[in-house]
């Protein structure tokens, strides 16, 4: 089962990753993937301020792991650089720790990824406009997009 809608701004995107971060525990894992430039960034700058984050949040593109405190805290991932799969960096102790894991390219580290997931994809469909399709991977995450979606304003 998958969860779509399409966002027509980059506030959109932020408002329904904010609305998504309330629904989330420590332990959550969701991974991004999709076009260069697609909004994932945004999409995760939207998780932090749901999570009671006041840094700025930007890539780790190349420092690969990124930790910013909040009521929860995050661990954003970019593994887009990782030039192994088999690499030993610790992404379990991430995974089983006490916040909220984003990993952008996780398709580049697919075998060392928890079995359970919110898999988010990101395209653009436009200039301003992202389809964002959710594949909740395990009953969960599969609860917490019901709740998500049936949200009316989460298109605002």
């Amino acid at each position: 089962m998958s969860f779509e809608m399409v966002s027509n701004s980059p506030e959109a995107t932020h408002n329904l990753a904010q609305k998504l971060a309330t629904k989330l525990s420590a332990g959550d894992l969701l991974t991004l993937e999709g076009d260069l430039g697609a909004g994932k960034t945004t999409f995760t700058k939207g998780l932090a301020k749901g999570l009671g984050i006041t840094r700025n949040v930007n890539s780790p593109t190349f420092t690969i792991i990124k930790e910013y405190q909040g009521r929860i805290p995050l661990y954003h991932m970019d593994v887009y650089r990782v030039a192994d799969s088999f690499e030993e960096l610790g992404f379990e102790e991430y995974f089983e720790g006490d916040g909220v894991t984003v990993v952008e390219w996780s398709h580049l580290i697919s075998d060392q990824l928890p079995t359970e997931r919110l898999e988010v994809n990101i395209y653009h469909v436009g200039n301003e406009s992202r389809k964002l399709t959710f594949h909740p991977i395990g009953e969960r995450y599969l609860q917490i997009c019901e709740e998500l979606f049936k949200d009316e304003s989460i298109s605002d």
